[in-house]
């Protein structure tokens, strides 16, 4: 269902409308904009709200925004940079769902540590679960769009930088 529908979008233009979205904000990097999409994907992790992960939202959506940031600059997206940005968008979903989800109290990633805990003999109800993993949701999400704005500042250096 999630191939047909983002198909269908993309077919009728959604790589080229998110593309000249981004390209409204004149200080955007592909890394803010992969940072931004972490934060929001962390927000709703938390309610456990799935976009339809890296094919279904990543792909068609956070991509073409993070290949108009570096057009809206007046480049040329370099393939190597490109591929970097994939792996770090994918990563970005991975990190903020995988700590983001743990955060709805009726999500099974909550129910699955819970269980782990109950077995090494610690009882845990979700509510205080989801309160302690509130702080390292936070935590991994900051590190990760830290450590993909560096690296984005050091691509954009190496495959545009003229001088």
């Amino acid at each position: 269902m999630i191939m047909l529908v983002t198909g269908t979008l993309e077919r009728n233009g959604l790589r080229e409308a998110a593309a000249a979205l981004i390209g409204k904000f004149k200080g955007a990097t592909s890394g803010l904009v992969i940072g931004i999409y972490g934060v929001m994907r962390a927000i709703f992790a938390a309610f456990n709200v799935g976009f339809g992960g890296v094919a279904g939202f990543v792909r068609p959506v956070v991509m073409p925004m993070a290949e108009g940031a570096i057009t809206a600059r007046g480049m040329q997206p370099h393939e190597d940079h490109m591929e970097e940005l994939k792996g770090m968008a994918a990563g970005m979903e991975n990190v903020t769902w995988f700590f983001g989800q743990v955060l709805f109290v009726g999500g099974s990633g909550a129910i699955l540590v819970q269980n782990t805990l109950a077995g090494l003999g610690y009882e845990v109800d979700l509510g205080s679960l989801a309160a302690v993993e509130i702080p390292v949701c936070i935590t991994a999400t900051a590190i990760t769009i830290i450590f993909y704005y560096i690296k984005d500042k050091k691509m954009l250096k190496k495959y545009y930088d003229k001088t």
